[in-house]
């Protein structure tokens, strides 16, 4: 982490010198001094950021470099507010004018003084830790042969096992032991892939020792990589095991061999044998890829097992000169996990009545980790199940306790093993995660545009600072460092999260490197200099007395009081760079930040915000103005001034009924809103006054990914096709009309959008474009109030990548044909308030991937879908207000009963007083309505709706 630090100094120092700014004597000579030493340590530290885990020296060491370069940025950023004060300021003319600056040169040769005595007093600082740094590369230039792995030596552990301390691997198992017994004869490989303490190692063993898998595989050899591996030793380890399961004596020679003359032996050796190699902890492709090629694919039926934590390795070598497959680990289920527990807390007994909602609260911590619930439930068996008092403790500071705990010392490594293996960029990017709240879903583009925002993301060729940002998150989500939480119909992550017990070890490394402070009810004490400060649930234990001029980052969560910004940070903070007051009950603008030069990321979202001040146009570095769901519905003129924009995000969902129309308020946008060329996401303009000037401006906007229209007309639609063809960049397309009745003219798009992947229309349509078909990349389509009256279907079926289809209003006939091989990858299907539509038919061969089909307000509709029997891989059908009697054919005993029996799920949903209710179909029969009780489900399709709509 140290590394980061310094490397962003070194940016900072790189962009001072390429912009020539004029530094004072004193100051240049400082800054080159300083640049310099700093890149001699910075290879040092990479290494370093892992044995410093081993070695209190080099902690303390990289301590003090991480904090110099702290104290450096700070006096560079200042210096550079310095410099942009000076270059705005207007002096005037004349004797008074030339007064001023004289008046101004005085106070900036004062300021550049000091700065340069600050750095100075820094360089001072760097020789001191530079002679300490020589003497420790000397002591450590042998340590890299281990470093960082001494836990391996009981990892071993995960090997021997009794039977009786196995939790859960049956399944898994079985399915394993399947994998390398049928199959093809040629050679396979499966990939075992989960996080670090899911037992990836155990599950592994259990199958190679299985005597169905000895009994099949004559040759065997297991093979742990890890990631100290010696390529020479792990090789001739592989020989060694294979002369002995052939009984032949390992020859001599083999000691003195290198890698090549290694694997042509191991080679021979298999080349006519069914044989099992398995990889034990396998960290990247490129461990995989100097292995295999020693491996033959001798047409024997030979199987490779890898474990891995990465899901990306596991995938390519499953998928690899080999028809192989990849097991996705899963944690231990509820009533495993207990089980699991109360044998290692309580010896195989049960668990006391007194102790059960600890105990409950302590297992969804580990949230099914075996590795996690073992070695907890080892520090609970040392409690006396008599004191409540002492199991309340670990339960309340489990993170305390994996930090200080010997028994939850093997823990802590395997979690941290993980972050030790990571690039310095992307530790910056995963200890950021410690600012959420525990149990917090972490919207994907929110955390990118954060990650932006703080400089993490390294900029990239061909590619937006946010794509990389992708690219980082999906690489956390392969170290299975994050997890999934939600995804979109198509495939992309919505939002993720983190294993609770992965955020203990995040947060205790966030304090000890001062990367973030995290405010709570019981919160320790803050750091000197706060870097980053996340507010959890209150705002009492802010004390108005604490310097903050350093702070970078500032957030709440679940924050109830009003927040006030003078009243809570008197001193202020002139150097922050993100202010989050996303659900807040902030009620005005808070007019304090437009004197924050730096700032890159102000969200006001969820908000009571209603009018944003003209003086926000002082703030020429603002990146991202996240408004959504606050009360503003228009911006002033200057934010014009912001060339730096990339995400303007201005609206809000007011949702009546599900019949309304008008359901999203956007913003009035200035006419010549095209000179803000960096936009990326724009939403929601309303464009019904001046709308084909404003319309025209935003073809000027060519990097835009995101655009939202409200209220268009239909003599709009020419301008807006002239503008669509120059968004080449374009991704997501919304819009809708100024009314219901209302035409959108799309007809003059004279090349369609490539890159487009989802179009939302909201509006009448004469025809149904002719380009839609034609767009590649569309994964998702909305039709809303379109009231087509030539089926759609007949052009929509081809379009290769449809993934959803919503249909609202938009079909005027009263049937509707799924035509044989249609919609070939179509997986949710929406038709909504179809008013004549009396008959669907699905044809054999049709939507061969569909999984959910929702059914609502189509008030004609008398019988299920004919041919609905052919959907195989449906695994939800929902009707939503839908009439009684058509509900009564799929009952038990209804004449179509039969056609939805291979349907896992199905719902029958009414909206009732604003909400919605879940019914089972054997309910509605004779009349009779009895919403499920307690049903999850209720929740989620209200939610739903209302983020649809």
């Amino acid at each position: 982490m140290a590394e980061s630090s310094v490397c962003f100094v070194l940016e900072k120092l790189a962009s001072i010198f390429e912009k020539e700014v004029n530094l004072f004597r004193g100051v240049r000579e400082e800054a080159v001094y300083l640049r310099g030493e700093l890149e001699r340590v910075k290879a040092f530290l990479r290494t370093a950021d892992v044995l410093q885990e081993t070695d209190e020296e080099l902690k303390v060491w990289v301590r003090q470099v991480r904090d110099i370069a702290h104290e450096a940025e700070d006096v560079l950023d200042e210096f550079a507010l310095l410099q942009e004060h000076d270059h705005d300021r207007d002096h005037g003319y004349g004797i008074y004018g030339s007064l001023r600056r004289l008046g101004c040169c005085i106070k900036n040769a004062k300021a550049s003084y000091r700065i340069g005595s600050e750095l100075q007093a820094i360089n001072s600082r760097v020789k001191e830790i530079g002679e300490v740094h020589r003497r420790l590369c000397h002591k450590f230039n042998k340590a890299d042969d281990g470093a960082g792995n001494t836990w391996q030596d009981r990892r071993g552990d995960a090997l021997l096992l009794d039977k009786y301390d196995l939790v859960g691997l049956d399944e898994p198992k079985s399915q394993l032991v399947g994998w390398l017994l049928e199959g093809s004869s040629g050679r396979e490989v499966v990939s075992v892939a989960g996080m670090g303490g899911m037992g990836k190692t155990t599950l592994a063993k259990q199958v190679y020792d299985d005597p169905e898998v000895k009994k099949h595989f004559k040759v065997r050899a297991w093979i742990t990589v890890n990631r100290s591996f010696k390529f020479g030793d792990l090789l001739r380890d592989m020989v060694q095991q294979l002369f002995k399961a052939i009984r032949r004596q390992v020859p001599q020679m083999v000691t003195n061999m290198n890698n090549n003359q290694l694997k042509t032996t191991i080679k021979e050796l298999l080349q006519k044998r069914r044989y099992l190699i398995v990889l034990d902890d396998v960290w990247n492709l490129n461990e995989w890829n100097a292995i295999k090629y020693a491996l033959p694919n001798n047409d024997c039926g030979s199987r490779i097992m890898l474990t891995t934590r990465k899901s990306d390795v596991a995938t390519t070598a499953a998928g690899v000169l080999s028809e192989g497959k990849a097991y996705d680990l899963k944690p231990l289920p509820l009533s495993e996990s207990w089980d699991l527990f109360c044998r290692k807390a309580f010896q195989h007994n049960k668990c006391p009545p007194h102790l059960e909602e600890i105990c409950n609260y302590i297992l969804r911590k580990c949230e099914g980790l075996p590795l996690a619930i073992v070695a907890i439930s080892g520090v609970l068996a040392t409690k006396d199940i008599r004191r409540l008092d002492e199991w309340d403790v670990v339960a309340r500071s489990l993170g305390a306790e994996i930090e200080g705990n010997d028994k939850l010392n093997d823990l802590k490594k395997v979690l941290s093993l993980s972050f030790n293996d990571l690039p310095y960029f992307l530790k910056s990017c995963f200890l950021y995660l410690s600012i959420f709240p525990e149990d917090h879903l972490i919207e994907r583009m929110r955390l990118i545009r954060l990650w932006v925002a703080e400089g993490f993301i390294e900029a990239k060729e061909g590619k937006t600072l946010e794509e990389v940002g992708e690219d980082y998150l999906q690489e956390l989500l392969n170290r299975s460092l994050m997890q999934v939480a939600t995804t979109t119909p198509d495939g992309r992550v919505k939002t993720c999260r983190i294993h609770d017990l992965l955020r203990e070890i995040i947060i205790s490394k966030s304090r000890d490197q001062n990367f973030t402070t995290i405010l709570k009810e019981q919160s320790l004490q803050w750091s000197e200099r706060v870097r980053r400060l996340s507010i959890h649930g209150t705002l009492q234990n802010v004390h108005p007395n604490r310097s903050v001029s350093q702070l970078r980052s500032l957030f709440m969560f679940g924050v109830t009081e009003q927040p006030s910004i003078p009243r809570l940070f008197p001193s202020g903070f002139k150097l922050l760079n993100v202010l989050d007051f996303q659900n807040s009950p902030l009620e005005k603008f808070p007019v304090e930040v437009v004197d924050l030069y730096y700032l890159k990321y102000l969200s006001l979202r969820e908000t009571k915000v209603q009018t944003v001040p003209r003086s926000i146009g002082k703030l020429k570095n603002l990146e991202t103005l996240d408004l959504k769901h606050s009360k503003v519905k228009e911006l002033p003129v200057e934010i014009l001034k912001l060339h730096r924009l990339r995400h303007l995000l201005v609206y809000l969902h007011e949702f009546e009924s599900y019949e309304h129309f008008h359901s999203k308020n956007g913003f009035k946008v200035m006419p010549n809103i095209g000179v803000l060329q960096a936009l990326q996401k724009l939403c929601f303009v309303e464009v019904n006054q001046d709308g084909r000037t404003i319309i025209r401006e935003l073809g000027k906007l060519n990097q835009l990914r995101r655009l939202g229209l409200l209220k268009l007309r239909k003599e709009d639609g020419e301008a807006l096709c002239s503008s669509i063809e120059k968004l080449t960049n374009l991704c997501a397309l919304s819009i809708a009309s100024v009314k219901e009745d209302e035409i959108i003219d799309l007809q003059h798009l004279s090349s369609p959008p490539l890159f487009l992947q989802r179009l939302y229309m909201r509006g009448r349509l004469d025809a149904l474009p002719y380009w839609i078909p034609m767009l590649p990349s569309l994964v998702r389509l909305s039709l809303k109030w379109s009231k087509l009256k030539d089926d759609p279907l007949i052009y929509l079926q081809h379009i290769p990548n449809l993934v959803q289809l919503e249909l609202l209003q938009a079909f005027v006939g009263d049937r509707l044909c799924f035509r044989a091989y249609g919609f070939g990858k179509l997986k949710i299907l929406t038709l909504d308030k179809l008013d004549e539509l009396r008959c669907i038919e699905v044809e054999k061969g049709a939507m061969a991937c569909l999984e959910k089909l929702t059914i609502q307000r189509c008030k004609l509709l008398e019988n299920v879908p004919s041919g609905i029997e052919h959907l195989t891989e449906l695994k939800v059908l929902e009707f939503s207000n839908m009439p009684v009697d058509l509900m009564k054919t799929i009952c038990t005993d209804g004449k179509d009963n039969s056609k939805v029996l291979h349907i896992p799920e199905l719902y029958s949903t009414y909206w009732r007083e604003g909400g919605w209710e879940v019914y089972s179909i054997e309910s509605m029969m004779d009349g009779e309505y009895c919403p499920l009780p307690n049903n999850p489900f209720s929740d989620e399709l209200q939610t739903r709706w209302k983020s649809w709509k």
